[in-house]
């Protein structure tokens, strides 16, 4: 049977990928190339387990996938990771964004309601808003303003959410959700206005770091190896249709401590710079995970240092 990843040549879809296929699923890939690289997947495109389609979960999807190569009743499990995720991308395609998490995910579900598939939906700790509940628990119903400049990504991931809830009361489909906290590490796009890439750049150019606010807020960093690995993780478990799980680090650290560590790691003599804080900015986010260490025996297992490298490496790589 075969896996069907939506945003499958982003930065988590494409890792995704490469997990998918080096345990033997055949695994096609939808991305309409908007945020997703080709660069991220063109080392499978020779396999002949591996099909990229180039489309859009806001078009029909069953036509989208009717190629000679493809058979969409043979899709079985379904990741739909698709949508913009980069703050500067909240600013400059909000329709976008909103109705590919709307129209695209009711898509995506009716399609794998008609081919009885299982989805992964993938949602996100910005549906938390501005959270004021530490750490956030999945029952938390978040804080959020619908006409803020962060409410097409928010409000369309909860809506995404209500969608799979509905879709599993009316229609028996098993969607499970995760909602994913801040993730790293190679591949991610360098100008997507994410903290880590964002200083990663400026150190290695030589350029003052810039740190939004007074730098107190505080992110929880999940590395994205582990960050497949609950994703994967949660698709295969039983007992989880209607469900959500958060899948994040709740290791916390401030954007004053991670602007140090980067500095440290490069070497650079870059300082830090200060400029004010976005409006809707969370001074703080971190996952309540116990319900993945409980029900699905998994947990972060990769410390921020050895992440941090192997993201930099990249990144250097990618400048070269």
């Amino acid at each position: 049977m075969t896996r069907l990843v939506t945003g499958g040549a982003g930065f988590v879809g494409s890792h995704l990928c490469d997990s998918l296929l080096n345990s033997g699923k055949q695994v096609i890939c939808l991305d309409n190339i908007g945020s997703g690289q080709y660069r991220n997947i063109e080392h499978h495109l020779d396999k002949k387990e591996f099909e990229f389609i180039n489309g859009d979960v806001r078009d029909d999807i069953g036509k989208s996938l009717s190629t000679e190569s493809v058979n969409p009743d043979s899709i079985d499990r379904i990741y739909h990771l698709a949508s913009r995720a980069s703050p500067k991308d909240f600013r400059s395609h909000p329709i976008e964004i909103a109705t590919t998490n709307s129209q695209g995910t009711y898509n995506i579900f009716s399609f794998a309601n008609d081919v009885d598939a299982r989805v992964l939906f993938a949602s996100t700790s910005e549906i938390y808003g501005d959270p004021e509940v530490h750490p956030q628990p999945e029952w938390y119903a978040g804080n959020v303003d619908p006409r803020g400049p962060r409410s097409s990504y928010q409000e369309g991931k909860r809506l995404g959410e209500s969608l799979a809830v509905s879709f599993y009361k009316e229609h028996g489909l098993d969607v499970r959700t995760a909602r994913l906290f801040n993730t790293y590490g190679p591949r991610m796009r360098p100008n997507d206005g994410r903290v880590v890439p964002t200083f990663m750049f400026q150190a290695v150019e030589g350029r003052n770091l810039t740190v939004y606010g007074d730098g107190t807020q505080t992110r929880s960093l999940l590395y994205i190896a582990d960050q497949i690995h609950g994703l994967r993780r949660l698709m295969d478990a039983t007992g989880f249709a209607g469900d959500v799980v958060n899948i994040g680090s709740t290791a916390e650290i401030t954007i004053n401590e991670l602007a140090k560590m980067i500095i440290q790691l490069t070497g650079t003599r870059s300082g830090i710079t200060y400029e004010p804080l976005p409006e809707n900015g969370p001074p703080r986010r971190r996952p309540d995970i116990s319900k993945a260490v409980r029900r699905l025996g998994w947990k972060p297992t990769i410390d921020l240092d050895y992440g941090l490298d192997q993201t930099l490496l990249y990144f250097e790589n990618q400048m070269r």
